[in-house]
């Protein structure tokens, strides 16, 4: 490893996926002394995406981010596609770490990735650490 702090960008939403790679992303920063990268992204094609935080959603992760004892950067973007935002994120601060959340899909839905998560796990230039949630 390097001199320079491990940047760990993690991909959220506001929901049980997101907080499973918030939670995996945070415990590696800790492990490689390193900091986060929160990359919130949406298309924008949608008059509401569940996925794209609000505010008090925006303010229920910063003051859970604020006591983890790691350095963090909160991002949010709109674009035409989300893998694509958050693969520039991690060009952009030479991640050394992308962690995502994957959903759980049935069996002819495993045969497809989702399109952000392929997206990311194609594209980037780094590891890609691609988490679910407990239970």
């Amino acid at each position: 490893m390097n001199d320079a702090a491990s940047v760990i960008v993690v991909g959220w939403t506001p929901d049980e996926f997101g907080e499973a790679a918030l939670h995996r992303g945070v415990e590696e920063a800790r492990l490689r002394g390193g900091r986060v990268v929160v990359v919130n992204a949406t298309r924008g094609d949608a008059l509401v995406d569940e996925r794209y935080a609000d505010e008090d959603q925006l303010a229920r992760l910063t003051t859970e981010l604020s006591s983890s004892g790691v350095e963090v950067d909160v991002r949010r973007s709109m674009g035409a596609d989300v893998g694509d935002q958050v693969l520039a994120v991690a060009e952009d601060v030479s991640a050394d770490l992308v962690v995502i959340g994957l959903r759980r899909r049935s069996p002819v839905g495993k045969l497809l990735m989702g399109s952000v998560a392929q997206r990311i796990l194609l594209g980037a230039d780094c590891a890609v650490l691609a988490v679910k949630p407990a239970g």
